[in-house]
């Protein structure tokens, strides 16, 4: 059981100040009822919320894709730079999202962002091998010598194995496929067979293609066949 002001903060409808009024007047109703105490305790996953007579659907778990953009870090919080979460909507704010991985200050493209600590770890784990997708430009032609050197695994100058990727070489442009996300991984990988990276942008994670989505502001909350989108092999 949860409290009533819990359930709706975790909506993002207002802040929780302005919850704790809209229940006191008399605004929200459970399975018909209206409820005056903030206080009250409900079972979010059974109970009928409205306010204003309108429905309102608790979702427990939240899904986000961001069209992330250069010159942003990707961190909860940082107190010098700008971070993904800067970029969130004041109502978005409210709902502990956190990022899923993470993008390299220079680098754009699909990032997500959840509650979901599970699914979070789903996406990164190198064991549930969800491949991400990335298109870069180098300075040098990647060929087909490096399409091989990433199809037997790359090894970087740390001694970091790296399991084996998928390079498509296009001149100076090229498209990386990787199941894993290590630091600075694909950059590294490039700069291992002589092709250092000028642009990286993140395409696509598993199914989930950046240009298949609509975003609003840089934002889309992801639906559940998108979700699912994310695991496909």
């Amino acid at each position: 059981m949860t409290r009533i002001d819990k359930v709706l903060s975790d909506l993002g409808i207002a802040s929780r100040k302005e919850i704790r009024q809209i229940i006191r007047s008399g605004r929200v109703s459970v399975d018909g009822i209206p409820v005056t105490a903030p206080e009250s305790r409900i079972d979010p996953e059974i109970a009928r919320l409205t306010l204003d007579g309108k429905p309102l659907e608790y979702r427990k778990f939240r899904y986000f894709a961001m069209d992330k953009p250069e010159g942003v870090i990707t961190s909860s919080e940082d107190g010098k730079q700008k971070t993904v979460m800067d970029l969130l909507p004041a109502e978005l704010k409210k709902l502990d999202l956190f990022p899923v991985g993470r993008l390299d200050k220079d680098t754009s493209g699909l990032l997500l962002l959840t509650n979901d600590g599970e699914f979070a770890h789903r996406v990164i784990s190198p064991k549930q091998h969800v491949t991400k997708e990335y298109y870069a430009e180098t300075d040098g032609d990647t060929d087909a010598h490096d399409a091989e050197a990433f199809a037997r695994g790359i090894t970087l100058k740390d001694g970091l194995v790296c399991l084996p990727a998928e390079l498509i070489p296009q001149g100076r442009s090229c498209t990386v496929i990787v199941q894993e996300g290590k630091y600075h991984q694909v950059k590294r990988m490039l700069a291992a067979v002589g092709k250092p990276v000028t642009v990286l942008r993140r395409l696509a994670i598993g199914a989930l293609r950046i240009e298949n989505l609509r975003f609003e502001n840089g934002i889309c909350e992801l639906s559940p066949p998108q979700i699912s989108q994310i695991f496909i092999k």
